[in-house]
């Protein structure tokens, strides 16, 4: 007989081996690998069926798609939307039916948006009360300055009042306003607001963010709110925690969130500081380094901005609330308007601050750049990074040149967004030779958002010509009629153009073929970028 110590010794090496090799098998099975294999088999399986199915009953499918595409072209070409947007529809529903009409059945499902939507038009609403009437005012300007009468009517009737008493400053760069944004934050006595669509960390949000703890400790308060996308990009996720901890109140617009919604196509992008409701900035520059400069991305940044001062400043602070109030259940708005006579500024002229919604069916900030350019008698000088116009737009620059006006549009030589470039070189032919005068920044990148018109009327703001601002983005900007900073802005139009390549129809002839033809193919769904 054998060792029987030997044999129970094998015995249980044996079971430990089929132990083992059982627990190697269930892991195996219930791992994750082997999970995502099976329901990837069982996906490519149901595609194959699918396809299976679908070969066989192919003419009920091509049947069925060219109907719908036919109903959907009729319905389309009989919308409200713009021309250019139109044509894009049609393209999209004409190539691929069923995934077109889907995608614009999603879009106007307004899926996310519509809480949103009925949260800010009711903060709108409420605010409409708090506007100083202005009958007088009106009535002094219908006698005696029929164009100002016509643009403050407009901007009156979408929710913007004319005010005088408001004295501007204007910026040519950003290192220019980021000195007197930080005198001014210093001086801060009972509040600052401040909505911001980029802030990423460096020497300018550091300074700015070592004001507002200090304030928040001596007792003012200090709101900040910036757009989701910095979530995605520049702070953490967790930033508005980190604020709080500072003594300043935080709010992010839209988030990024793993959820399907149409409402992530909307952002922020205005930029909006308010100390004390009695002084104001807005334009184009962000919280970061590159746009004073202090770091270099796309040559030398050109940027602009305003300070305003004085009872106009009152809309800047009713704009910011609308925002931050669009989720609170408790709304204040009184406690932070001054009357106007603690307020006044003595000034010339007029100054409208207006903003602009892609929650109503309203393109203020498109309206006032267009009624700028039809009424111009000797010029328009316009800067502005992007250039990708619907055909109201372009017509418009066109007839303008055409009848005689001085058009002149200064872009970005060294762009931030190559396909933004390539679709603003699909306009240069037909505004070139429409008498249109476009030069490019050599230094680097403009990101400035300027009108000027004739030398009494001018718009700054955050509201580029492209469709993102003009219809998809929540903006803001200042009309400014007869105000002394005019001059200041044309002086600064005519010293950037000085700066700039002129782009002749030589330079459009002698574009490489495959901008051409990248434009040509990137124009058909410009509407939806």
């Amino acid at each position: 007989m054998s060792n029987p110590k030997k044999f129970v010794e094998e015995h249980e090496q044996l079971n430990k081996i089929l132990k083992t090799s059982k627990r190697g098998f269930f892991s195996i099975v219930t791992g994750r690998t082997f999970v995502i294999f099976i329901l990837l088999a069982i996906q490519i399986g149901l595609l194959f069926l699918g396809f299976d199915w679908l070969g066989r009953r192919m003419h009920l499918f091509y049947g069925g798609s060219t109907v719908l595409a036919a109903v959907m072209l009729v319905y389309l070409l009989n919308t409200r939307h713009d021309p250019t947007v139109k044509l894009t529809w049609c393209v999209i529903v004409a190539i691929v039916p069923v995934f077109g009409t889907l995608l614009y059945i999603f879009i106007k499902l307004d899926l996310g948006h519509r809480a949103v939507r009925h949260s800010i038009q009711r903060t709108i609403l409420e605010t409409a009360r708090l506007f100083p009437d202005q009958r007088q005012l009106m009535e002094r300007l219908k006698n005696e300055d029929r164009e100002a009468y016509g643009f403050a009517t407009y901007l009156k009737k979408n929710g913007f009042p004319v005010y005088e008493n408001s004295w501007v400053k204007y910026y040519p760069l950003g290192e220019d306003k980021f000195r007197d944004l930080i005198v001014e934050l210093n001086r801060a006595k009972r509040f600052i607001f401040m909505e911001y669509f980029i802030v990423s960390e460096g020497h300018m949000w550091e300074s700015v963010l070592k004001i507002l703890e200090k304030k928040a400790r001596a007792g003012v308060e200090v709101r900040f709110m910036y757009d989701g996308t910095c979530s995605f990009s520049n702070l953490p996720y967790s930033y508005p925690k980190f604020l709080r901890s500072k003594g300043i109140k935080c709010k992010v617009f839209a988030p990024i969130r793993p959820l399907v919604s149409t409402h992530y196509n909307n952002r922020d992008h205005r930029k909006i500081a308010v100390i004390d409701g009695r002084t104001a900035f807005t334009g184009g520059i962000n919280l970061a380094d590159e746009y004073i400069n202090e770091k270099v991305r796309f040559g030398h940044w050109k940027d602009t901005a305003i300070m305003v001062k004085g009872e106009a400043v009152r809309t800047f602070t009713l704009l910011f609330l609308q925002m931050w109030n669009a989720e609170e259940s408790h709304r204040s708005y009184e406690q932070y308007l001054l009357p106007p006579r603690d307020i006044s500024q003595p000034a010339n002229g007029y100054v409208i601050p207006y903003g602009d919604s892609p929650m109503d069916d309203e393109k203020v900030g498109e309206m006032v750049y267009l009624d700028i350019i039809n009424k111009a008698r000797d010029y328009v000088y316009i800067m502005t990074p992007y250039l990708i116009l619907d055909n109201v737009m372009s017509s418009a620059l066109s007839f303008a040149a055409k009848r005689g006006v001085d058009v002149r549009i200064i872009l970005p030589h060294i762009p931030d967004k190559k396909y933004a470039f390539i679709l603003a070189k699909t306009h240069y032919r037909e505004l070139i030779s429409s008498g249109v005068s476009i030069f490019e920044y050599t230094p680097g990148f403009v990101h400035a958002k300027v009108f000027i018109s004739d030398d009494v009327k001018g718009v700054v703001g955050t509201i580029n010509l492209d469709y993102r601002s003009l219809y998809h983005h929540f903006e803001c900007a200042a009309f400014l009629y007869g105000v002394s900073a005019l001059e200041d802005i044309k002086e600064d139009f005519l010293r950037t153009q000085s700066l700039s390549h002129q782009v002749t129809m030589i330079d459009v002839r002698h574009e490489k073929w495959h901008i051409r033809a990248a434009g040509a193919i990137m124009k058909i769904i410009a509407p939806l970028m």
